[in-house]
């Protein structure tokens, strides 16, 4: 029986194409932009399916909703850590990076004429507390909103978001498992704890050669979930962490968790913590004449914790979001302006929250006053992957949180000074895969 000559070429080209085209989603690609080392049971099987890939699906009814009349105003949300919180000063950088958004946006004619309004909600850490916020924002009819900082807060916020159906940019929440929840009424646009943890590892264990870290942390989420991470992580490396400590946010006393540490002589300290606690532990083990070096987290990267570590500072290395020393024109403009309205530098939650802000500006713009249609926009990859801000390139991944550059950051001099963290080798063939969906 004769083939036909179209039928014939099919088979030919089917047989020379690659397998991977052929499986599809056998080509594995790490999600959390894993480097391949370190990717959970990668070494012996591959999964069957790999989770966070690609989007959900949003059935949302209205789209077809049309706009309201004679409005005077154009509301959107805020909430952050302002009152009654360890994390004050985060929250008030948080608030004046989306102020600095919204008087810009208003100067430029804000929304066809109409300006725009920021409503301000204070997160003060209650699980309660933090939905009543959000339902708040419903009765004053904010087309999405912004934030927050505190894990427990954003978890809980989140859920009443989904049933209040308002979208949420978030540029303050570190934990890896927040987009986890595939809600599909949030992105984020700041890099999570996940990342920090990969760039330390990375530069702890292969880059300075150390093989037995203690690790001292904050007993809130934001140090467990987190040293979990980077824990695993060691495990993966055949570094397993051979201490760790914990301590309460507000504390001040340290030294029977560095007495502990001390006595089992580790290679290197790792500390998770906000800046004031960070600072205090890190002269306390100077105090105790333990020399090793120290790494820490994100939020080291403050003038309060230079200005309390003093000299002890010195060689610190931990990471940061994006790199305030950037050559940017805008950010250099960012930070000219924001100096001159409030009258000290802005730190990482003011840069991102300037970003966070002017997505949601924009997405209204394109969208229109239409809290399904803001959604559309804000989760559609293609419309803000690869997005420029001040911070730096968004790259979203397939549960909506950003997965693009981190920096280590390292004192040199009193000073924080910025590199670029390696990125997984594979970073390319992950951010061209997710563009299209």
């Amino acid at each position: 029986m004769k083939l036909n000559r179209k039928l014939l070429t099919v088979l030919v080209a089917l047989l020379i194409l690659p397998l991977s085209f052929l499986k599809g989603q056998d080509e594995k690609i790490n999600y959390g932009k894993a480097p391949d080392e370190i990717f959970p049971f990668d070494k012996f099987t591959k999964a069957h399916e790999y989770f966070f890939l690609k989007p959900i699906e949003c059935y949302s009814a209205g789209r077809e909703i049309p706009p309201p009349k004679n409005l005077k105003e154009v509301r959107i949300g805020f909430l952050g850590p302002l009152d009654g919180s360890m994390i004050i000063d985060l929250g008030t950088q948080m608030l004046h990076g989306c102020e600095m958004a919204i008087d810009e946006a208003n100067a430029k004619g804000g929304y066809h004429g109409i300006p725009f309004k920021l409503m301000v909600h204070n997160d003060v850490g209650l699980w309660g507390a933090a939905a009543n916020e959000v339902v708040s924002m419903d009765d004053e009819g904010v087309w999405a909103w912004l934030g927050s900082i505190d894990d427990i807060v954003s978890h809980v916020a989140l859920r009443a978001t989904l049933k209040m159906e308002i979208p949420e940019v978030c540029t303050g929440d570190p934990d890896p498992t927040f987009t986890e929840t595939n809600i599909p009424w949030m992105i984020r646009v700041i890099s999570d704890d996940r990342q920090s943890a990969y760039a330390l590892a990375h530069q702890i264990f292969t880059m300075d050669k150390h093989s037995r870290v203690a690790v001292i942390r904050t007993g809130s989420r934001y140090g467990r979930v987190a040293v979990k991470i980077f824990s695993e992580t060691a495990v993966r490396m055949g570094h397993p962490m051979i201490i760790e400590e914990r301590f309460a946010d507000g504390e001040s006393d340290f030294k029977p968790q560095l007495e502990r540490i001390k006595k089992v002589d580790p290679d290197a300290i790792l500390i998770w913590g906000n800046a004031r606690e960070s600072a205090l532990i890190l002269n306390q083990i100077r105090e105790l004449g333990i020399t090793q070096p120290v790494y820490g987290s994100d939020r080291m990267v403050s003038a309060k914790f230079l200005e309390m570590a003093g000299k002890n500072a010195e060689g610190i290395v931990t990471t940061c979001q994006y790199n305030p020393d950037s050559d940017n024109p805008r950010l250099k403009a960012f930070q000219a302006n924001y100096m001159k309205k409030y009258g000290e530098e802005p730190e990482v939650f003011a840069a991102h929250a300037y970003d966070g802000m002017n997505i949601i500006i924009e997405a209204i713009r394109k969208a229109g006053l239409n809290r399904v249609l803001i959604r559309d926009l804000l989760t559609d990859q293609k419309t803000f992957q690869g997005y420029q801000g001040i911070t730096g390139k968004i790259v979203l991944d397939g549960s909506w949180n950003d997965i693009g550059d981190i920096y280590l950051a390292e004192v040199k001099n009193g000073k924080f000074k910025f590199t670029l963290a390696p990125p997984p080798k594979d970073i390319d063939k992950f951010t061209s895969s997710t563009a299209g969906y």
